[in-house]
Formats: structure tokens, C-alpha cells, sequence
């Protein structure tokens, strides 16, 4: 049943291609592929799990399967954030007649490798479902993006190309010293990987996946992109497709602590420079779609702390927070993100420009517009009631978890910290292009603006309700991280009092060790 939600995606596709209409078949799709999503993760949370998976074999040596299921909770939850960003991708944006089938193809493909990815249990098509969606990304983005699309598109297939490259032969090597022939994740994470290795794949992973997530300094092909990209594409890319990286390194880190922890220092530095360098670059920005670009950048680097935190602890066990804080944020960002790229494109259809000093004033005129990017702008800097404030507390908490104080600061808890810089330094990008936008005397280019329709205000509505309910019900999310496929019922009997979840939770068969005391 899992395979539909990569079937789906590629039936509309060829409905495309047969005549049918491209946006009623994309929204169609979408629809589908949602109600799917949202099945499945109830089946999952109910403990059904008989049936929802695919494992036909495709090689034998080195033994290849397609295997398609959810292979634990975070492989739902990231289920869930992509086909919630699709559902809304293909609502938002518009272009010519001509190029429809185009942009609804390249849409639903970009869709259907994100899910793939994610619900992927073999690690040979977890890379390949990636590198499908990438190519639509490119292909649209130099035929129908904005700006230097040319140049920015080959910029971004450049970096893409360098990071992917070098995460291959990081996969490569770990399957070589693993000695399974076997690519599929439960056969891998049984291995146990010689120490002198461990040290060369973990930074290979950490270059490659940090690439693809734009971890400093390896960014700067990020916020261009997005800007550049027609709406939908930068939503799927943005929201969900830029997950891949940190979904792979908390996937492939237990296969490797020992490398990991070898390069705590390097991870620390580097997201301590997506937050505060990247942060003051995002605050200079005179244009607002370059602006979220790379206030997006900037919040990988939040995730990146939770990783870090886990590489620190060395396992889920010793740091019960982490996890779940860097899955939660994720999905907080991802759906916060394709909801102000999404408006930030209804913005310059109905003004003409995001330079920052044209808007003004859209408040009085655009009244739905301007509350819709507030509640996104407010979730984007951690507003509490908002997804975001959850997975961002969490952050902070798994950077101190376990922290003696007589044994003094660790970097882990010198970069929380510091990160804390980041909270106030995100509030003043965002406030400060709010008031651009939206407040004062009205700009050269909306005098005439007008507000959202009901078609065009749909889509950032759902996301809105997204993001309402995940943040005052956040163990809607978490609840499902409790009983994963990878960790047997025996483990989960063992764990201590003390790893018990703080989180109010109406079912206390579904609270689990996340939050410790």
C-alpha cells in the first residue's frame, strides 16, 4: 500500500503525458496522495503494519530490493511533511498555457522522489529516488525561473553534483567496509563498521548530505535557487526536498558513531556559521524571496545542533530528545517554509516585485495576505502555539541533556548557546520585512494591489492549519516516533523511568521516551 504514494505521482504523470489536463491531474494526484499519507500514518500509530510494504528483489549480488514501506517513525513523519507541501505546491503558482504539462509534471515527479527517498528501506534507492527529483528542479528552473535562471540553475547543479558525488563514495565506502551484501537498512545497521574507517565515511557523509542541506559553507547556491524557482518547485525543494541530507545523516549515524563523534567540532562550527553568518547575510537582503532563502539556510542550522547533540550522546538511548527534536523541526520548517515562499509568490504576481523598498503598505489592501504571512512569519521565529516553537525548545533542551555542571561547558552546550543569538537575530529579518511589506505608507508597486481569492488563499489556509494543530498537539508527530520499526519491543521495555515523555498526550498508550526529566 506504501508503493501508491509513489505510484500516484508517476499515474498522473502519465495522464499528463496522454492528453489529460495537467493542473485538475496534479491536484487530483496530490489529493490522493494525501488522503493516502494520512491513512497510512494512522495505521502505523494504531501498531498496523502488515501490508503496507513492497520488497521485491531487483539484484541479487549485492542484493538490490525496491523496498518501499515505512520503515520507522521518522520515515512517517517525513512521509507526511511531503505530502502535505505537494497537496499545497500544486494549488500555488500559475504559468502559461504552453508550459503546464511541464510544470505539473516536473511537479509531480520532484514529489515522487522526495517520498520515495524518504520511504525508501534500501539505501541504493534512497540515493536514486533523490537524484530523480532532482532533475525537474534543474529543468525548471532553467526554463521557466526568474532572474539569471541559467546561470542559477547550473550553479545549483554544480553544488548538487559535487555533493552527491562525494555522498556516493561515502556510501560506497560504507557498504565496502559493512561486508553485508545487503543495501537494505535493517541488514547495514546489523553490521558493525572497523573504527579506522568510520573517521573517512562520516566526514564524506557529513560534506556530501551537508551539501544537499546547505550547511555552511556550502550554501550559497541555496537562496539564489529558491528565489529563482517558480513556486511550487522551490515549496517541494525548500520544504521537503532539502530534508533529504539530515534525514540521511540521522538515518546513517549509528552505522558510523565513533567517525561522528570524531567531527563533533567540525559539525558545531559549521551550523554555528548557518546560524549567525548566514543569519547577518539574511538580515542584509533587500529583496523578500532572497530573504527567505536564506532564512531557510539559516534554520538548517538549528537541526544541525539536535544532531549534533546526538552525535555527543552517542546514541538515541543516551539523548532521548535529539531525535525527536531535529525530526519535529524539520517538519515545523518545511511546512513554514513552502507556506511563505508560497504567499511570497501570490505577493509578486499581485505587486509586480519583492524588492523590499517598492512594498508597503499591503496590510490596508491585502488584509487575508497579510495575516496569512504573519502567522507564517510568526511560526518562522518560533512564536509558541506555532510547530516550530516545539521542535526549537526541544532543540535547546537536547543541547543541555545530560550536562553536568561540575564538568563545565561542553561545545555542544557553548554552541546552544550561542544559537540562542539566532532566535533574535531570525526576529529581526522577519519583523523587519513584515513591516516592509505590509506596514507603512504604500509602495510605488501597491497602490492597486489586491487581496487573495479563495483559490489562491486555500492552500496557505491548510498549511496554516498545519501548523496551528502540530504546535499545541506536537505529540500528534512525536507519538509516532515512539514505536518504530527499528527498535524491537524488548529495548523499548528496558528503557528507564526516567526517559519517560513530559508532553500531555490524551492516549497514554502512545507517550513515549522523548522528553526526559
Amino acid at each position: 500500500m506504501t508503493a501508491c504514494l509513489v505510484l500516484t505521482p508517476l499515474i498522473g504523470v502519465i495522464a499528463i503525458l496522454m492528453g489529460r489536463d495537467p493542473k485538475a491531474t496534479a491536484r487530483l494526484t496530490t489529493t490522493v496522495m494525501l488522503i493516502t499519507g494520512i491513512l497510512l500514518a494512522g495505521l502505523w500509530a494504531m501498531g498496523i503494519r502488515e501490508g503496507l510494504s513492497m520488497d521485491p528483489i531487483v539484484l541479487n549480488k549485492p542484493e538490490i530490493r525496491l523496498g518501499l514501506g515505512l520503515y520507522d517513525g521518522m520515515s512517517v513523519i517525513m512521509m507526511l511533511l511531503s505530502v502535505t507541501v505537494a497537496f499545497a505546491a500544486a494549488r500555488t503558482g500559475s504559468c502559461e498555457k504552453r508550459h503546464e504539462a511541464l510544470w505539473n509534471i516536473s511537479l509531480l515527479l520532484i514529489a515522487a522522489g522526495a517520498i520515495g527517498a524518504f520511504i525508501s528501506t534500501d539505501l541504493f534507492f534512497f540515493y536514486a529516488f533523490h537524484e530523480l527529483a532532482l532533475i525537474p528542479t534543474f529543468l525548471m528552473i532553467g526554463i521557466l525561473g526568474r532572474g539569471e535562471r541559467k546561470i542559477i540553475a547550473w550553479k545549483a547543479t554544480i553544488y548538487l553534483a559535487f555533493g552527491s558525488i562525494v555522498l556516493l563514495a561515502g556510501l560506497l565506502w560504507l557498504v565496502s567496509s559493512s561486508g553485508t551484501s545487503s543495501l537494505a537498512f535493517e541488514d547495514l545497521l546489523k553490521t558493525s563498521i572497523p573504527s579506522e574507517d568510520q573517521q573517512g565515511i562520516a566526514l564524506f557523509l557529513i560534506i556530501g548530505f551537508g551539501t544537499l542541506v546547505s550547511l555552511f559553507p556550502f550554501h550559497s547556491w541555496a537562496a539564489p535557487t529558491y528565489a529563482s524557482a517558480p513556486a511550487p518547485i522551490s515549496m517541494l525543494h525548500a520544504g521537503v526536498l532539502k530534508k533529504f541530507g539530515l534525514y540521511g545523516l540521522l538515518r546513517l549515524h549509528p552505522l558510523v558513531p565513533e567517525g561522528m563523534s570524531h567531527w563533533l567540532n567540525l559539525v558545531i562550527v559549521l551550523l554555528i556559521g548557518n546560524i549567525l553568518w548566514v543569519g547577518l547575510v539574511t538580515i542584509n537582503q533587500k529583496r523578500l524571496d532572497l530573504m527567505l532563502g536564506n532564512s531557510s539556510v539559516m534554520h538548517m542550522g538549528y537541526i544541525f545542533l539536535a544532531f549534533a547533540a546526538l552525535i555527543e550522546a552517542g546514541s538515541e538511548a543516551e539523548n532521548p530528545v535529539a531525535m525527536p527534536a531535529a525530526i519535529l523541526l524539520m517538519f515545523a520548517h518545511g511546512v513554514t517554509i513552502a507556506m511563505l515562499l508560497g504567499l511570497t509568490d501570490r505577493i509578486e504576481k499581485k505587486t509586480g516585485t519583492l524588492d523590499l523598498r517598492n512594498l508597503g503598505g499591503l496590510a490596508s489592501l491585502t488584509p487575508r495576505l497579510a495575516f496569512l504571512f504573519g502567522l507564517a512569519a510568526m511560526a518562522s521565529i518560533g512564536l509558541p502555539g506555532l510547530a516550530n516553537f516545539a521542535g526549537e525548545v526541544m532543540v535547546f533542551i537536547a543541547g543541555f541533556k545530560g550536562w553536568q555542571a561540575r564538568s563545565g561547558m561542553g561545545s555542544v552546550q557553548i554552541a546552544t548557546i550561542i544559537a540562542l543569538w539566532g532566535l533574535v537575530i531570525s526576529a529581526v529579518y522577519m519583523l523587519r520585512a513584515y513591516r516592509k511589506t505590509f506596514q507603512g505608507p504604500k509602495g510605488s508597486h501597491t497602490t492597486k494591489a489586491e487581496d487573495l481569492s479563495p483559490s489562491e488563499r486555500k492552500p496557505a489556509i491548510f498549511l496554516a492549519f498545519v501548523l496551528v494543530i502540530v504546535g499545541i498537539f506536537p505529540n500528534l508527530l512525536l507519538g509516532l516516533l515512539g514505536d518504530s520499526g527499528s527498535e524491537s519491543s524488548e529495548s523499548r521495555e528496558l528503557q528507564p523511568p526516567s526517559k519517560q515523555v513530559l508532553l500531555p498526550d490524551p492516549e497514554p498508550k502512545s507517550q513515549q521516551a522523548i522528553l526526559a526529566n
